[in-house]
């Protein structure tokens, strides 16, 4: 399976994102899961076998838990191929924080000036 085609279901990314806070029971991704998306314990597991066997999740038992995590190898490929792409974007990000700044920057001078015109 493309890393797309994984990576394009709502419920896989979710899990990506709660395993991206760090290593997770499956018990605990399923409550989750299940009561964001509404769906049943046996989906979800489904949903955690296609990341496994796409290489974005690795599982290790601990007793009787299986503890998910993410294996970041798949998620740098795919930043390689986005990289491909940047230019088209990083730009404008760079004028957006460009104009932030100067946002910032001036509002800070107006509260300064009005902070010098209250205490004349």
């Amino acid at each position: 399976m493309h890393a797309f085609d994984v990576l394009g279901d709502p419920v896989r990314r979710r899990i990506l994102e709660l395993l991206a806070d760090g290593e997770r029971a499956s018990g605990e991704v399923t409550a989750v899961i299940r009561e964001e998306f509404g769906i049943t314990q046996p989906a979800v597991s489904q949903h955690l076998k296609v990341l496994r066997d796409a290489g974005f999740a690795v599982v290790r038992a601990e007793g009787t838990r299986r503890l998910y995590s993410v294996d970041t190898a798949p998620l740098r490929e795919i930043d390689d191929w986005i990289g491909r792409f940047r230019r088209y974007w990083t730009p404008h990000l760079d004028a957006l924080g460009t104009e932030i700044a100067r946002g910032k920057r001036a509002r800070r001078q107006r509260e300064r000036d009005e902070d010098a015109g209250s205490q004349e």
